[in-house]
């Protein structure tokens, strides 16, 4: 598995992995547009504000999504999803090690965070076996009731 950064034809494959709004807005939050286009799609990718990869198996197959950009000077991981035909098989772990190592170095931060909707059992299970710990966050009143925010320290890949 590689990783590489995000290009169109990523794009139309990674749109086809989210069926209904409720799958959206798990994956992107409340303000993802849903239904969308592929023009409000990429615009609610905010790809000028984040650095935005795809995670590659063999035979190009396209395995996961994620993007990382600075926040409270942290590689901050955003909208991280793994292909619903390869979910279960530990690419979320590969995908988000690969995310911090790549963003840390980029933006030259030690930690790394994320939000998650506290009901997406799979995805917190993911995080804290990775050593993400639930910490407080300053900014609750601009999020969902549901969503926590959730921090790694440095040597945690």
């Amino acid at each position: 598995m590689t990783l590489q950064p995000l290009n169109n034809t990523h794009i139309i494959e990674l749109m086809s992995w989210f069926n209904n709004q409720n799958e959206t807005a798990q994956w992107a939050g409340p303000y993802f547009r849903y239904p969308f286009t592929k023009k409000t799609f990429i615009e609610d990718l905010n790809l000028d504000d984040s650095a935005s990869f795809v995670l590659v198996g063999q035979q190009n197959i396209l395995l996961a999504f994620g993007q990382y950009y600075q926040r409270k000077n942290k590689c901050h991981l955003a909208r991280l999803v793994v292909n619903p035909i390869y979910r279960g098989e530990g690419i979320a772990a590969t995908l988000i090690k690969e995310l911090c190592k790549h963003g840390q170095l980029n933006l030259n931060v030690t930690d790394s965070s994320l939000f998650v909707y506290e009901n997406n059992l799979a995805a917190v299970l993911a995080y804290k076996k990775l050593g993400f710990i639930v910490a407080a966050n300053q900014e609750k009143s601009s999020l969902p009731d549901n969503c926590v925010y959730m921090v790694k320290a440095i040597n945690y890949v």
